[in-house]
């Protein structure tokens, strides 16, 4: 019943967005978060919530933690509370210097959200992203941003070398890591062949 209700209300939080945070993305970290969990176990509940309710908490698509606090109280009990608000608001890359999860379903849930942000799906969410926040798809003159730059202009391409192609060695779990290695591959190469078709020759 917990499941049902909470898939709504995120269905209903993630109905018009566009910039690669949509209901989709949100099922496909919940798949992989819970497909991860047979493999490394954890506490399958708090995975799928966590799961479902963690870009509630993204300011970057207007989310606030305390909305899914508001969400949580009534339903599930305080120490579940704290570890799924602990969860997500752990997960963020936010330039590759946060400290590391601390719990086995906050590895999973966060491992399941990178997998998504890398391979075929995370390049089209990368330039779909792009577009909607007005940054050019490349600008060869530029530079990528260090660690913890967060204010420097920035481009969709150089947001690979930035965040995206650090991603599998960043994994937690073992089954992420074998998860990763393919789609990290894949974003190689379509990097090396983007810059080959940049300049038109």
């Amino acid at each position: 019943m917990l499941i049902k209700e909470t898939e709504q209300f995120v269905k209903t939080f993630h109905a018009n967005d566009f910039s690669g945070h949509d209901y989709a993305h949100i099922e496909r970290v919940r798949k992989m978060a819970l497909r991860i969990a047979t493999h490394e176990g954890g506490d399958v509940r708090i995975i799928e919530l966590a799961a479902l309710l963690h870009d509630v908490a993204d300011s970057k698509i207007g989310g606030t933690s305390s909305r899914v606090d508001s969400y949580l109280t009534p339903r599930v009990s305080t120490n579940d509370r704290h570890h799924i608000l602990d969860i997500i608001n752990s997960m963020s890359f936010k330039g590759g210097d946060r400290p590391p999860m601390q719990t086995l379903e906050g590895k999973i849930v966060q491992d399941a959200d990178r997998l998504d942000a890398i391979g075929a799906i995370g390049i089209a969410r990368t330039f779909q992203f792009a577009g909607q926040f007005k940054e050019p798809m490349y600008r060869p003159e530029l530079t990528a941003r260090q660690l913890g730059d967060r204010t420097s202009p920035t481009s969709a391409l150089h947001h690979f070398e930035e965040k995206l192609l650090r991603l599998k060695d960043l994994m937690n779990t073992e089954k992420a890591k074998m998860m990763a290695e393919d789609r990290h591959q894949y974003m190689v190469e379509f990097v090396e062949r983007f810059k080959e078709e940049w300049s038109g020759d």
